[in-house]
């Protein structure tokens, strides 16, 4: 395992960089989508409830599957990767949004547009502010569901750690076939901390102090 591992070092290494890309950009694009439709959603009780539903209903698609469905029209490579951990990213973050912007008090939304704010300016400044610690704990929730659906989408030539484990499991018996499933689990799981503890301190960074006590 040790062998294997060190004939492989600058390999794994950058397996992991594009592994951690593609999470990272897919949850950065996931994140600005599902915040754009609770924004839409969140006033009206009917198009919430939509929009629960088809965060229920999406998340209960096996991810293999979806992405087996897009090689056809978007055949192989990068682009069937990002739009399946794109759209399995976004769900987690969607409800959590939707339940951010519910749960602000609608006395401090009247405050604010009784000071002259515009509906526009009161949800960038107060309602999204006040929501983004319940988003962002959506962010950390899709962060870790993605990076194993990432590691699948090497079964479309993606990009990524899914190679090791793909790798590995189709000579499954022969030489270091364990090894390479195990290093790609393993590069896996810490890659999934490595960004966990990122967004913990985006966390702090960018909430408030007044909203954290």
């Amino acid at each position: 395992m040790l062998e294997y591992v060190a004939d492989r070092w600058e390999q794994i290494l950058f397996a992991s960089w594009q592994h951690f890309s593609l999470v990272l950009q897919c949850l950065v694009l996931a994140t600005v989508l599902a915040v754009a439709a609770a924004a839409l959603c969140y006033r009206s009780r009917r198009l919430t409830s939509v929009a629960n539903n088809v965060s229920a209903v999406g998340l209960t698609i096996p991810s293999f599957a979806l992405i087996g469905l897009l090689i056809a029209p978007l055949g192989f490579g990068v682009t069937p990767a990002v739009v399946v951990v794109t759209f399995f990213a976004a769900l987690p973050v969607l409800r959590n949004a939707l339940v951010g912007l519910a749960g602000i008090p609608h006395e401090t939304v009247e405050a604010a547009r009784g000071l002259g704010m515009s509906r526009a300016a009161t949800f960038l400044r107060v309602e999204l502010p006040m929501a983004w610690p319940v988003i962002q704990a959506g962010m950390r929730v899709s962060a870790q569901m993605v990076m194993g659906v990432a590691a699948i989408a090497a079964y479309v030539l993606g990009p990524g750690l899914g190679g090791f484990i793909f790798s590995g499991l189709s000579r499954l018996g022969g030489a270091n076939s364990l090894a390479s499933v195990v290093t790609g689990v393993v590069a896996v799981v810490v890659v999934a901390l490595l960004l966990d503890g990122l967004l913990v301190l985006l966390g702090r960074l960018t909430t408030s102090r007044g909203i954290r006590v």
